[in-house]
């Protein structure tokens, strides 16, 4: 099926720098655009071009309304709503521009970065999961601000485990707010990329916006409040219940954390990953995950994330061949063709068979000559 749409004043922006968004659009609605003297020209089936044709459409009455796209917003649009059936250009772009995020302008850059945006909307306790750079800090931090200056709450709190990632920096010089200060650095960076900093800073001096670690949480109830608790993954278990009982009346809580960037010391402690199996089927709580399709810093990111998981797979399989056990407990290796390896020699004793050590013999006395 080809339809023609006519040529409309700036329709080429929508094409994007060397023609980024129409290969969006093109790959993932599974149609062709072709420039034509007198019109934009529409190939493939009829319901991948009737939608395409609604992008046009969309794209010309957002133009025509004083809508601008900013830092490659329309390209992510673009991703969303190729994405997901049910969404439009123009519903995407009116449900940003009802949120304020202060001095920026922030757009889900994936469909499960909608879907994460839409849960913490309507829920009132959101679990964001996933690998770095998906936005999941960026994206609660934007929401709360736009609670706060929208005056559905009145505080924001942002809350981070005070642990180190795989060192000890030992003790730290100054006052306890400075002590602290390092370890919530990247929620300061979100909140001055969106708030001028003297906002920041008045905020911060009069407990507007609160930046604690979890530590300091025990025995408080936050009422109409935003809590965000960052790095959730390095929250014990007592840590992870203590927090999400701190919630009161009108308040709201995101929870994010990356669940293979564990830094306890038994990482089978993480709170984060015991949460997951007992409220997954509590109501009016949650869980968003996020992939490497969701990583919006440099592509590189994307590549490394889904090299490791390759990496974990292949160390998955290959623990495998190590399924069978012996009498004692010890996992016997496999060969290539599936035999068990018994080595004669080297292998470790259980504690019953290591006999018992044999007395020293006694001193004999000497007698200085």
């Amino acid at each position: 099926m080809k339809r023609n749409i006519e040529i409309s004043p700036n329709i080429e922006t929508l094409f994007g720098t060397r023609d980024e968004n129409l290969r969006l659009l093109e790959d993932g609605l599974n149609v062709t655009v072709a420039m034509r003297a007198d019109c934009i020209e529409i190939s493939g089936a009829a319901s991948d071009v009737a939608r395409a044709e609604q992008v046009f459409a969309d794209y010309q009455h957002l133009l025509r309304n004083g809508f601008t796209f900013v830092n490659g917003d329309l390209g992510s649009m673009i991703r969303v709503l190729t994405a997901d059936p049910a969404a439009t250009l123009r519903g995407l772009a009116e449900a940003g521009k009802q949120r304020s995020f202060g001095k920026r302008s922030v757009q889900p850059k994936s469909i499960n970065q909608r879907r994460y945006l839409e849960a913490i909307e309507k829920h009132d306790m959101v679990f964001g999961v996933g690998p770095a750079g998906t936005g999941k800090t960026y994206l609660a931090v934007a929401m709360a601000i736009a609670a706060l200056l929208s005056k559905r709450v009145n505080r924001i709190i942002l809350a981070r485990p005070a642990v180190e990632a795989g060192e000890r920096l030992g003790f730290l010089p100054g006052t306890l707010q400075e002590k602290i200060d390092p370890y919530l650095r990247p929620l300061y960076d979100a909140l001055y990329d969106m708030l001028e900093p003297d906002k920041v800073d008045r905020y911060l001096e009069k407990n507007v916006i609160e930046i604690a670690p979890i530590a300091f949480m025990r025995g408080r109830t936050l009422n109409d409040s935003f809590v965000i608790l960052d790095e959730a993954q390095n929250t014990t278990s007592e840590q992870m219940k203590m927090f999400v009982t701190r919630l009161g009346f009108n308040s709201k809580a995101v929870i994010t954390g990356d669940i293979t960037q564990i830094d306890l010391p038994n990482s089978n402690r993480s709170g984060l990953l015991e949460v997951i199996d007992i409220l997954k089927n509590v109501e009016g709580i949650r869980f968003c995950y996020f992939d490497e399709g969701d990583v919006v810093r440099h592509h590189l990111v994307q590549r490394i994330i889904r090299a490791y998981d390759d990496y974990k797979g292949r160390n998955e399989q290959l623990s495998l061949t190590l399924e069978a056990k012996n009498g004692n407990g010890y996992a016997v290796p496999r060969t290539s063709n599936g035999q068990a390896y018994s080595p004669s020699i080297g292998r470790e004793a259980p504690l019953a068979e290591v006999p018992p050590a044999e007395p020293p013999p006694p001193m004999q006395n000497r007698v200085s000559e």
